[in-house]
């Protein structure tokens, strides 16, 4: 596997090699639990499953992903709810994992949470201080920024200019102004922990970096989360982490999703465009949304429009119509083949590139909706189930994807009506065809022609149907 990664850190895309030989770290930011996740929320988790997935073709890898259950909106919360912040962060927590298992996302190896690891933060902040890295000021603990060469070498930014164009007021016990919290103190009605530096919690950058040290060890192989992570967050875990490691190497490849918007505009609350996972897989199935998710390269952003889970919808309609087909001629269920298709492999394996895995994916079943030669459409049939099961498709069969997907529907009268237009078409009796088009669409039933034949799907509730 001649896996390519593009770095974030370097600029540029390098072949991946693991630090230590057969074994991969990988730790990427996850949730902070005080709300239900939305559809932006969900990038990370999918793209980086995948990459998961795909390293342990290969290697032993160890994949952390966080809880942050400390935060001033998960505080909000709890005072508002009269209850600990414990409540607000298990419920939320649960919400997330559970909204995540239905996108097909695997839970990661280990899943530390904040509130957890405090000791760990408390013996890093030492290290800081002793190292002359950190200094504490009126309850606070601060990372010095000046104190660190390469500051802003991840994000591209330069201390110098930071510090000459900040606008913000700064507070008085900072030296400069890009200096950031390590420790702050609590205020007796806030959740909080005792330290050296008095009753308080952490910063929010400093808890990832402890979390790190404490199940991936000083050094790891690949930090992910979405771009907006870049800076200050990612920019600050680097300085703290090198600089409490004499000035070790902290992460070799630094990987970031693209941002997802609603109809090209950004999602926000105020707009009224924020979609929910929960409330998605309510009416979509979970694979759908994942399909979705890989169908830009995950670098680039995402553009979700009202269209966006339809075409998702028919693109699995087409793999597990052309899956039900050779099940259907074989008499018989075909398993995952052993190996991982090379298309497919090849080009998870150049930076990810997942619209180009799909594109492979549907390649096969275009082969396999052409062939009725029984010994290729059982390597056929394998192949598909590989490729998709690497990228958390397919995990169905064809005949409880569309059980599932197309109920209420009299699915085999469909079929016939479809099959009954394509023979009117082949007969030129084109006003027969048409009418069956139109008798399907006024029952809520939308076709498509395609190369590999026609699907079907529901769009609305039938004419004279109760709402």
């Amino acid at each position: 596997m001649n896996l390519q990664l593009f770095d974030t850190g370097s600029g540029q895309k390098r072949p991946f090699e693991p630090l230590v030989p057969g074994r991969v770290t990988m730790y990427v930011c996850g949730p902070t639990v005080y709300n239900y996740a939305h559809i932006g929320n969900a990038r990370p988790p999918v793209v980086f499953d995948v990459l998961a997935r795909l390293l342990r073709t290969r290697y032993d890898v160890t994949y952390v992903r966080n809880i942050t259950d400390v935060d001033d909106k998960i505080n909000r919360a709890a005072k508002e709810q009269c209850c600990d912040i414990s409540v607000i962060s298990s419920r939320y927590r649960d919400a997330y994992n559970e909204d995540m298992a239905a996108l097909g996302v695997l839970p990661p190896d280990i899943e530390p949470h904040a509130t957890d690891h405090i000791g760990p933060m408390c013996d890093m902040i030492s290290d800081l201080i002793e190292n002359g890295h950190a200094y504490a000021a009126e309850g606070h603990v601060l990372f010095d920024v000046a104190s660190f060469d390469d500051y802003g070498a991840l994000s591209g930014r330069d201390l110098r200019q930071m510090i000459a164009g900040a606008r913000v007021e700064v507070a008085p016990y900072k030296k400069n102004p890009q200096d950031f919290v390590l420790w702050k103190p609590a205020a007796d009605d806030e959740p909080g922990w005792e330290s050296p530096w008095g009753r308080g919690r952490p910063g929010w950058h400093l808890e990832c970096s402890a979390m790190i040290r404490k199940h991936l060890g000083e050094q790891i192989d690949i930090h992910g989360g979405g771009q907006d992570l870049v800076f200050p967050h990612h920019e600050n875990e680097r300085a703290q982490s090198m600089c409490a490691h004499g000035g070790r190497t902290f992460v070799n490849f630094w990987l970031h999703n693209g941002f997802l918007s609603m109809n090209a505009t950004k999602m926000s609350k105020s707009l009224g465009n924020v979609l929910l996972v929960r409330d998605l897989v309510q009416s979509t199935p979970g694979e759908a949304i994942r399909l979705a998710l890989l169908s830009a390269h995950y670098r680039q952003p995402l553009d979700w429009t009202d269209d966006t889970l339809v075409e998702a919808s028919r693109k699995l309609d087409r793999l597990y119509g052309a899956l039900g087909k050779a099940d259907q001629a074989l008499g018989e269920a075909v398993d995952a083949a052993d190996q991982i298709p090379g298309p497919v492999l090849d080009a998870l394996c150049d930076d990810l590139n997942t619209p180009k895995a799909l594109a492979a994916l549907f390649e096969i079943a275009r082969e396999l909706n052409r062939t009725d030669d029984a010994d290729k459409q059982r390597v056929l049939a394998a192949d598909l189930r590989a490729g998709g099961n690497l990228i958390g498709l397919l995990a169905q069969s064809s005949s409880e994807w569309f059980a599932a997907n197309q109920a209420g529907d009299d699915a085999k009268a469909i079929e016939a009506l479809i099959a009954e237009r394509a023979a009117a078409k082949a007969a030129k009796d084109f006003a027969t065809a048409d009418r069956i088009r139109d008798d399907l669409a006024a029952n809520g039933i939308r076709i498509s022609d395609g190369p590999d034949g026609t699907t079907w799907q529901r769009t609305a509730v039938a004419k004279g149907a109760a709402s």
